[in-house]
């Protein structure tokens, strides 16, 4: 699952970056395979101590790879920006976004252009290049990981996956062709419930690091001096059984608004935390609501019968791959005999 999902998420992230079409979900695209080559190779200088420091690791086949790839991945965002600057300073951004008849849906590049600092000051193509570089980096994988464990959970818990495709379906009647609006994202409740639940059990990215603005007491006396940088374990956190009541049980009603259960802010965050949290959290909600929205409809979702053991990388993958049985849904609208097991509330 985990390397058709990836391509999905790159595809939706060139689009909505870029507004470019990569197609790479149909065939090769030079940019999406060096950010997977990228993503590949900073895993795997990660294991090696001796690559950390730049010298020696650039003089290796590891390190050359490394920099063509980059330098791939630099020079095609840069020419789009060169580009996009060129258009707006052209037209000017009323005529560019205008809605009568070739207006342009505004992108993260374009958002990135126009913005401006405090004192009026654009950003430079390096700033924009840096901007954009890392929300493509952090958003495909990361997404990918989410959505693919979300799927392993429901096929795990057929009632889970059938009320989800339920509540999908009523929310789709009568409307063709099947796709989601921004409105529907807010009328997806036990979709989103399963969503967060996921998000717990397999946190994308299991640990952060953050630098101590301050001393910190801790409970039992101990302080954290100001200056040490800490590594925050969120896999630790979402499996702490004095958190968390039986945590390895995958329970969407966790996560149900009506459950009266007050829950610490800090007890769920598979976004990070705090002003230096996920830049993207909300674009990867609502990817990942769309993505498993419409996946559930046209297709069921089953376990082969493996249980698959988490791998913690850059990201939380699953050890020898996450294997499913997928079956297509023929008629999308129809119910189905799956659904009579969905459990009365």
């Amino acid at each position: 699952m985990f390397e058709h999902i990836s391509l999905v998420t790159l595809d939706s992230l060139q689009k909505c970056i870029f507004s470019y079409n990569s197609d790479c979900q149909e065939k090769p695209n030079s940019y999406i395979s060096a950010i997977q080559e990228l993503s590949a190779l900073v895993a795997s200088r990660n294991k090696h101590l001796l690559l950390y420091w730049d010298g020696l690791y650039y003089l290796t086949s590891q390190g050359r790879h490394f920099s063509r790839a980059c330098r791939l991945v630099h020079d095609f965002s840069e020419a789009v920006i060169q580009a996009r600057r060129h258009i707006l300073d052209t037209y000017g951004p009323e005529a560019y976004f205008s809605d009568k008849g070739k207006g342009k849906i505004m992108d993260f590049i374009d958002i990135l252009l126009l913005a401006k600092d405090e004192d009026g000051k654009p950003l430079s193509d390096k700033d924009i290049q840096a901007e954009a570089d890392t929300f493509m980096f952090e958003g495909y994988d990361t997404t990918a990981s989410g959505i693919s464990w979300v799927l392993y959970n429901l096929a795990q818990h057929q009632e889970h996956q059938d009320h989800c495709r339920q509540e999908i379906q009523e929310l789709l009647r009568r409307r063709q062709p099947n796709e989601i609006k921004w409105d529907d994202l807010s009328q997806m409740p036990f979709l989103s419930m399963c969503i967060k639940e996921s998000l717990r059990l397999y946190p994308p990215v299991v640990t952060v690091i953050r630098c101590c603005t301050k001393d910190i007491q801790l409970p039992d006396g101990h302080i954290i001096p100001k200056g040490i940088s800490c590594l925050v374990n969120i896999f630790g956190i979402h499996h702490n059984p004095t958190v968390w009541t039986n945590p390895e049980v995958f329970n969407p009603y966790r996560f149900d608004s009506n459950n009266s259960q007050k829950m610490s802010p800090l007890a769920f965050m598979p976004f990070s935390a705090g002003p230096r949290n996920c830049i993207g959290k909300n674009f990867a909600m609502a990817e990942m609501k769309v993505v498993l929205a419409l996946t559930l409809l046209h297709f069921r979702v089953f376990s082969d019968g493996y249980l698959s053991q988490r791998k913690p990388e850059l990201i939380l993958r699953a050890k020898d791959g996450l294997w499913l049985k997928v079956e297509p849904i023929l008629d999308p609208c129809s119910p189905g005999p799956y659904l009579a097991k969905v459990p009365q509330e």
